[in-house]
This record gives structure tokens, C-alpha cells and sequence, in this order.
């Protein structure tokens, strides 16, 4: 972006060396270019990667999606000595949040959540499209995902390593990642141990699939298990 010496250096030769002068283009010039660098910030500001509070709420807008849950998200706020909710599981209770559950979802939970609805809207309808887009969803927390497809009607997705936090796991179960086929139920499993692939036979963990044998994996468990159940981290 130019600087305010920048238009200053394009003064003519009949008028520069006049200080008055020069002192009016450089005034004129500053709040150009504090202006230009207001603008550039406004549009950084709306950045799903950073934007937080009215700006994120803003990209939801334009994206489709609202950070509020129509349907109460029960059984994810933070409690002592409760499965699945203790630290780095659960959400904190504010002030003004709602007993019943949770309506109103925070900044990175919305984030996420706003990722899976540009995946969804761009989404092919294939499960391979599927597993991309919920790769590009859970890129970055070290979650892994994959898809099997056994041909009758139903889909199951595993997550393996990193245990996502309650809420998205909630948010996952409660169909709110819009990557479902018409009339095809869906199945969730994820590793019982944060940071493993899961339990199985048959699949080389080499070629990259999140899927191991004895003494490497960890068994698969429902998302619901996961909530009820302290999992080994």
C-alpha cells in the first residue's frame, strides 16, 4: 500500500521545494492513507479465520448459517467430576445462558461450524466429496476423518485422533454438518484414546487410513459413549 511520501514524491518540480505546499499534500496524503488502511482492516476483520463476535456473525450472514441452535444443545457445559465435560471437554455457563442447554455457540465452535456449512454448500453429494469437505472442517485440530460406505443405505464416519470438545461432538451427532445423502442414515465412531486411530483389521494404517491393528489402535466408541464416559487421553 502506498505511503503518504509516496504521493509527496509525486509533486512537480514547479512546486516542490515549497514547504506550504508540500505541508498541505502531506495533510491530504496522511488521511488518505489512514483512510486506505481503515478500509484494508475492515476487510481483514471479516476473515473467518479471525473474525470474532458481530464481524463472524456477519460472515454467517453471508454464508447461511446462524451461531444460534434452534433445539437446546443439553449435556455440554463444563462439571465436575462429569464424563466427557471436565476441562478442555466442556463449555463454561455465562451469566445469560440458557439452563436448558446451549442456544448460542462461541466464536470458534461457530467458526467450525460456519467451515462445515461453506463444505456443505459446496459439497458434491459423493462420499468422497463428504470425507473432503469434513477433512477441511476438522483441518487443524488433529482430528482425522473417513468415511465407509457398505451399500445399504447407510454411511459411517470415523474420527480418529484428537477428540473433539462435547459441543462439536453434539453438534456432529445433533446433524447440524449438513454431509448427509437424502434417505442415508449415518453412523459416527471416534477412538476411545485421544490421539490414536481406531481398532481394526484388514486396513493398512500406512496408506494413511486412521485404522490400526493390536497394540496400535484404540477400540471405536459412539460419540454419545464418548459423552458419558471418561475416555483416556
Amino acid at each position: 500500500m502506498a505511503s503518504a511520501e509516496d504521493y509527496v514524491g509525486l509533486i512537480t518540480s514547479y512546486w516542490r521545494g515549497k514547504p506550504r505546499f508540500t505541508a498541505t499534500i502531506q495533510i491530504s496524503a496522511d488521511a488518505s492513507v489512514e483512510q486506505q488502511a481503515m478500509i484494508r482492516s475492515l476487510v481483514e476483520a471479516f476473515d473467518l479465520d479471525v473474525s470474532i463476535g458481530a464481524q463472524e456473525d456477519v460472515d454467517g450472514e453471508w454464508i447461511g448459517r446462524t451461531r444460534y441452535i434452534n433445539t437446546p444443545i443439553a449435556g455440554a457445559w463444563f462439571a465436575w467430576d462429569t464424563a466427557g465435560l471436565g476441562w478442555e471437554q466442556g463449555v463454561w455457563k455465562g451469566p445469560y445462558d440458557s439452563t436448558t442447554g446451549i442456544t448460542r455457540l462461541d466464536d470458534e465452535t461457530y467458526r467450525l461450524l460456519l467451515r462445515a456449512k461453506i463444505a456443505a454448500n459446496s459439497w458434491d453429494g459423493t462420499v468422497d466429496g463428504a470425507a473432503t469437505a469434513l477433512a477441511y472442517i476438522f483441518n487443524g485440530i488433529g482430528t482425522t476423518v473417513f468415511i465407509e460406505d457398505p451399500q445399504d443405505m447407510t454411511m459411517t464416519v470415523g474420527l480418529a485422533g484428537t477428540i473433539p470438545s462435547a459441543l462439536v461432538l453434539c453438534i456432529l451427532i445433533g446433524g447440524y454438518i449438513p454431509l448427509k445423502p437424502a434417505g442415508v442414515r449415518v453412523n459416527y465412531y471416534l477412538t476411545s484414546v485421544s490421539g490414536e486411530p481406531i481398532f481394526g483389521f484388514d486396513v493398512p494404517f500406512a496408506d494413511g487410513i486412521p485404522i490400526a491393528g493390536w497394540d496400535e489402535a484404540a477400540w471405536a466408541v459412539t460419540p454419545e459413549y464418548a459423552l458419558t464416559h471418561d475416555l483416556v487421553a
